[in-house]
């Protein structure tokens, strides 16, 4: 356990000094390729800004209008299964949306049912295993300017579909 915890300290010192040292063995100007990646990522930063301003103001209204909890309602009706809980279905919605939103409703989870509890397991390997698929198909794509996603929409959700159900599968064996 120890030689973990001395792995886990040390690997991004470094990492770092390993980065610097091969960039100065190449004779090339560090400072100067940092200070051009970060105008690079200012300017990315920049351009996605409206599509992050967007999302987050949407599931703000998604959760404060109630509309979160209407939909996690009529799907918790047609699945009326015992082993998927009906308070995980907020996860799995706004998941795919915002992940610091998923995140404060993983929060309010472990404080009503607990960190060891099923539903605690089942959201943290759900936040684990899955994705922000709008989100981060608004962003990349934006910033790349793909403009045909045929596949990427059914692909991306078919994987976060997966990863929730092995969530629940998982958390049930635990």
């Amino acid at each position: 356990m120890k030689i973990l915890l001395f792995l886990s300290n040390s690997l991004i010192p470094l990492l770092i000094f390993y980065i610097v040292g091969t960039g100065l063995l190449q004779k090339k100007n560090v400072y100067e390729e940092f200070i051009q990646g970060a105008q690079d990522g200012f300017h990315t930063v920049i351009k996605i800004m409206p599509t992050l301003i967007g999302l987050m103001v949407a599931v703000g209204i998604l959760r404060a209008s109630g509309l979160l909890k209407a939909i996690s309602c009529f799907f918790a009706a047609i699945i009326k299964s015992d082993r998927i809980p009906s308070e995980i279905i907020p996860v799995f919605i706004v998941r795919l949306f915002s992940n610091s939103a998923a995140t404060g409703l993983v929060l309010d989870i472990f404080k009503k049912y607990g960190t060891d509890s099923t539903l605690g397991y089942m959201s943290s390997i759900m936040m684990s295993s899955t994705e922000t698929v709008f989100y981060t198909m608004s962003v990349y794509c934006m910033a790349v300017k793909v403009k045909h996603v045929r596949w990427m929409l059914p692909g991306a959700l078919l994987a976060v579909l997966s990863g929730t159900v092995a969530s629940i599968l998982l958390a049930g064996i635990l």
